[in-house]
């Protein structure tokens, strides 16, 4: 008997396209705390493969950094959302696209590579009142 309370699909990772796919895994790296996901096997990986990028701590999703030949050239419909300085990631290199106003409490920022991003202040931290 089939479970009928089980989802079609599970979360498994996340993705993010580059043309520069080993500079945007740097960059995200040093911007989340993240570090290359070793293969295991002590061969490395392929400098034109995909990179994974980790939470070292686990407590974050996989991100996988794939290279494309194309830029960014429209909205993302899918975007990442973070904690964090929008002063210090402009500072590392992000975009600042969008402050807080009337109707929204968080910044826009894009990285590097134009893909979009939201910064919400730490938890804890939030202005929602406007």
């Amino acid at each position: 008997m089939p479970d009928t309370h089980r989802a079609p699909a599970r979360f498994k990772d996340l993705a993010l396209d580059a043309r520069d796919h080993h500079a945007l895994a740097d960059w995200w790296c040093e911007t989340l705390g993240y570090v290359r996901r070793d293969p295991g096997d002590g061969t490395g990986r392929p400098r034109a493969w995909p990179v994974p990028i980790e939470d070292p701590s686990g407590a974050g999703p996989l991100i996988w950094i794939n290279p494309v030949p194309e830029t960014n050239t429209a909205k993302n419909r899918m975007h990442l959302d973070v904690w964090g300085d929008p002063a210090r990631l402009v500072s590392l290199g992000a975009t600042l696209l969008r402050e807080p106003d009337d109707d929204v409490f968080w910044h826009v920022l894009a990285d590097p590579e134009g893909n979009e991003f939201c910064v919400f202040a730490p938890e804890g931290e939030e202005d929602t009142e406007g």
